[in-house]
C-alpha cells in the first residue's frame, strides 16, 4: 500500500469513526428524553390511581405475597432474609445516601472536577426536595395490613427510598460511564445501579413499610429525575464542544 492509498484509507476510517461518535451523541439525548417521558407518565398514572383509591386491591395483593396467609404479621422466608432486607433497605436510606454523596463529592473536588461534583450534588439535593414535597402533597398513610419491620417517619407516597436510591445510583452510573467507551462496561454499570435500586424498592415492600404502588412511583420518578439531570449535562457538554469547535475558536 503506497502512501497515497494509506492516507486515503486513514481519512475514510477517521470519517467513519467520527460519524459513529456523532450518531452516538445524538442517540444519547433521545434515549434519556424517552426515559424521562416514560418515568413521568408512569408516576402520573400511578399517582392518579392512588388519588382515586383504585389501586388498593393491587397493593394489598402484592404486599401480602411476602406474608404468611395464616398470619400476615409473619414474613415469608428464614430469619436471615428479614435481616438481609433491612440491610438492603439501608442502601436507600438518607445516612448511606448522604455519606455516599459526600465521599464522591470529596473525591471529585480533590481531582478538581468541579462540574461533576456540582452535578451530583444538585441531582441528589433537588431529587430529595421533589420527594419530600410530593410526600407532603399526597400525605398517603403507610400500609395498615401488616406490621412495619422498619422505622418510618414520613408519609408513604412516593417511596423516598426507592426514588432516592434510583437517583443516587443512576447519577453515579452516569459519572462512571463517562470514563469508559466500552459499551459492555457502560451497560454493566447502569445495570448494577438499576439492580441496587430494585433491591431497595423490593425491601420496602417486604418490610411492610410501603405499598407496591409507592415503590413503583418512586422508581419511575427517580429514573425520570436522574435522566433529566443526565440530559441537561449531556446537552451542556454538547453545547460547550460546539462552541469550542466554532470557527472563531480555532
Amino acid at each position: 500500500m503506497n502512501n497515497g492509498t494509506g492516507s486515503s484509507f486513514r481519512a475514510r476510517l477517521g470519517k467513519l469513526v467520527k460519524g459513529m461518535h456523532v450518531r452516538r451523541e445524538a442517540i444519547a439525548p433521545a434515549f434519556l428524553l424517552g426515559i424521562l417521558a416514560f418515568g413521568i407518565y408512569v408516576f402520573l398514572a400511578v399517582a392518579d390511581e392512588v388519588a382515586e383509591g383504585e389501586i388498593r386491591q393491587f397493593d394489598e395483593h402484592f404486599l401480602l405475597l411476602f406474608r404468611d396467609d395464616a398470619d400476615p404479621s409473619r414474613v415469608l422466608g428464614p430469619s436471615w432474609l428479614q435481616e438481609t432486607m433491612v440491610e438492603f433497605t439501608a442502601l436507600g436510606g438518607y445516612p448511606v445516601i448522604i455519606l455516599t454523596l459526600l465521599a464522591v463529592m470529596g473525591l471529585l473536588l480533590i481531582l478538581r472536577r468541579f462540574g461533576p461534583a456540582l452535578f451530583i450534588f444538585f441531582s441528589v439535593w433537588f431529587g430529595w426536595l421533589i420527594s419530600h414535597a410530593l410526600k407532603q402533597f399526597y400525605d398517603r398513610p403507610r400500609p395498615d395490613l401488616v406490621d412495619h419491620l422498619d422505622t418510618v417517619h414520613t408519609a408513604s407516597f412516593p417511596s423516598g427510598h426507592a426514588m432516592m436510591s434510583t437517583v443516587i445510583y443512576l447519577t453515579l452510573a452516569a459519572l462512571v460511564v463517562r470514563f469508559f467507551d466500552d459499551t459492555r462496561v457502560r451497560v454493566y454499570v447502569v445495570c448494577v445501579a438499576v439492580f441496587i435500586s430494585g433491591l431497595v424498592g423490593v425491601s420496602r415492600i417486604y418490610l411492610g413499610v410501603h405499598w407496591p404502588s409507592d415503590v413503583i412511583a418512586g422508581w419511575a420518578l427517580g429514573a425520570a429525575w436522574a435522566s433529566f439531570s443526565w440530559l441537561v449535562v449531556t446537552l451542556l457538554q454538547s453545547w460547550g464542544r460546539g462552541r469550542d469547535a466554532a470557527p472563531g475558536k480555532q
